[in-house]
């Protein structure tokens, strides 16, 4: 194996001979996992990607990735020479930073990920301030946490936003802020009364609830298991945006946090019924550790703190 790397490391080093485009091409391949998901994602044929792989591997000397069933899996050689893609275009990266920051316009670049399901207006009250900025450019991108912490951990992201943490194992390099909790409430339509009475809401109204995934969700069920109430579920939604319209329908009452339906309170088309005892929604910064860190990262991080505070 340490002859294998060292002569891997001969042929990645002898930068005459390596294309560093064919060694994008399997760097997205060995992403991805797959070769039709790689090709779409890189605008070309499939037949132009294998190609492509079989000069990188003529050149290497090695076989980089083999073929189990539908599933590409790397080899020993490709584990290594992924490992060097990952820094080689993680420096690529920081190299592009690096000249942003020194342009005479000296504008920061933010690059922010976002579970697709995390609150607007969370969003915008967090990163509201950088918008007004001159000297900022921010970039926002929605999407799962799996794919928003393997962009994190390869350093295209510098900051996820979340209202839950993902799995932690040894290799992980991403740590967790805990940026704010939120109180949870029972929101409904206006012909609703604001009550005192939580234990009969739960027990006789049609509830729309976010899905078994969410913190809010956990925290629900183990509320009613304690009250030994058998709550009356009509919709489960992991979308704000629907969970919205179908509480302004009429169709249940949600139990979701007032920030999230601040502009609907705010407006009377939605009001908040009863307060929640004890249950809280919680939002997380995932971020990692990076040889240049990004100051913008630091001011956000350090004002939720002393929101917090």
């Amino acid at each position: 194996m340490n002859k294998q790397k060292r002569t891997l490391e001969a042929a990645i080093g002898d930068a005459q001979h390596l294309n560093y485009q064919h060694l994008r091409y399997f760097w997205a391949v060995a992403s991805e996992g797959n070769l039709t998901r790689a090709a779409a994602k890189l605008g070309i044929t499939q037949s132009a990607v294998s190609v492509q792989l079989k000069k990188l591997e003529d050149v290497i000397g090695h076989t980089l990735l083999k073929r189990r069933g539908r599933v590409l899996e790397l080899t020993p050689a490709g584990r290594i020479a992924l490992d060097y893609a990952d820094e080689i275009f993680s420096m690529g990266t920081k190299l592009i930073d690096a000249l942003e920051k020194s342009s005479h316009q000296r504008v920061q670049l933010l690059r922010v990920g976002v579970l697709a399901t995390l609150s607007r207006n969370f969003q915008i009250a967090l990163l509201g301030p950088l918008l007004n900025r001159d000297d900022v450019r921010l970039v926002v991108r929605s999407g799962s946490m799996v794919e928003l912490v393997h962009r994190l951990e390869r350093h295209d992201l510098d900051l996820v936003l979340s209202n839950f943490l993902p799995r932690r194992d040894e290799r992980s390099t991403w740590v967790a802020h805990t940026l704010d909790t939120q109180p949870v409430s029972l929101i409904g339509h206006p012909r609703l009364r604001p009550s005192n009475l939580v234990d009969d809401l739960l027990a006789n109204e049609p509830l729309v609830l976010p899905t078994s995934e969410s913190g809010v969700r956990i925290g629900f069920d183990a509320l009613v298991q304690r009250l030994g109430i058998r709550p009356r579920i009509v919709a489960e939604v992991d979308d704000m945006a629907m969970l919205r319209l179908v509480t302004r329908a009429h169709h249940g009452i949600a139990v979701v946090p007032p920030i999230v339906v601040h502009d609907e309170l705010a407006s009377a088309t939605l009001v908040e019924i009863a307060q929640l005892p004890d249950l809280v929604e919680t939002f997380f910064a995932l971020s990692t550790a990076r040889n240049r860190p990004n100051r913008l990262l630091a001011e956000v991080l350090g004002e939720a703190s002393r929101t917090m505070s």
